[in-house]
């Protein structure tokens, strides 16, 4: 039967299970690597990723693992924030209000249209190569024009007509059936939204810190995979995924706490 449900522990054992596929099919593809040639680098095997946990943990080879954590994750969470303040009140507004709608929609709709790396030309121009200001441009303006969309649709669709009008009726406010109404019934799609967001926002912060010689996680990766230390690189992407993994816990913690009404 379609979308019969499974029970939590039978979905905990698979999740581990689909894992250990992984890697085993990654040991697999390894050790035929070696077998061709013991001194592969691409596929690193366990003695090879040992060894490049080790140079991290000491910091060999110009690696600073805390600092590049703490400089990509300082321009993540000022891009997310940022990015997802301005969707917040621009898509808002334009899913209560259809005249904002027709004077914004047009150009937001372009521009989530135009990839955001396209356009780090621009960035350098109008915010310099050095500074936290492009890493939050690049984050903020390449998050915004899907997730404004995103909650400007959830405003129209998720909040019916005849709820608005009880609460006219009841002699709210423009703000009060704003704030009280509309926002409390769609916040809920606007953290799953954000949630969403928080791949593409990642690939933005790697692709600036890649273009531009800087600590951070995509500086490094830059530099270890020119010296095909992939034992370092891979390490650095199962870092970056788990990173990913936590973000999206904590927001789905977030919408189970203001939202325990929507269900999973």
């Amino acid at each position: 039967m379609i979308r019969r449900p499974i029970s939590q522990q039978s979905r905990i054992l698979l999740g581990i299970a689909s894992f250990v596929v992984l890697l085993i099919g990654y040991a697999w593809m390894s050790h035929r690597a070696h077998v061709e040639n013991p001194r592969n680098k691409t596929l690193p095997n366990f003695s090879q990723l040992t060894e490049g946990w080790s140079r991290i943990a000491q910091g060999e080879g110009g690696i600073d693992l805390w600092v590049d954590i703490k400089a990509s994750a300082t321009r993540l969470a000022a891009g997310i924030a940022a990015g997802a303040a301005l969707a917040f009140v621009v898509g808002l507004t334009m899913g209560c209000f259809p005249i904002v709608e027709a004077i914004l929609l047009p150009p937001i709709a372009f521009f989530a249209k135009v990839p955001p790396t396209a356009m780090l030309a621009v960035y350098f121009v109008l915010f310099g190569a050095t500074g936290i200001e492009i890493f939050v441009a690049l984050i903020g303006f390449g998050i915004f024009p899907t997730l404004a969309q995103s909650i400007a649709q959830a405003a129209q669709k998720d909040v019916d007509d005849h709820t608005l009008y009880k609460t006219y009726t009841l002699g709210a406010s423009n703000f009060e059936v704003v704030w009280e109404v509309v926002l409390r019934q769609i916040l809920p799609r606007i953290i799953e939204s954000a949630r969403l967001q928080i791949g593409p926002a990642m690939v933005f912060l790697i692709a600036a810190e890649w273009a531009l010689a800087t600590p951070g996680i995509g500086y490094t990766l830059r530099m270890q995979s020119r010296l095909q230390n992939m034992n370092v690189v891979y390490t650095y992407l199962a870092i970056l995924g788990i990173a990913g993994l936590a973000i999206d816990q904590m927001l789905i913690y977030l919408r189970r706490y203001l939202c325990p009404w929507f269900g999973d």
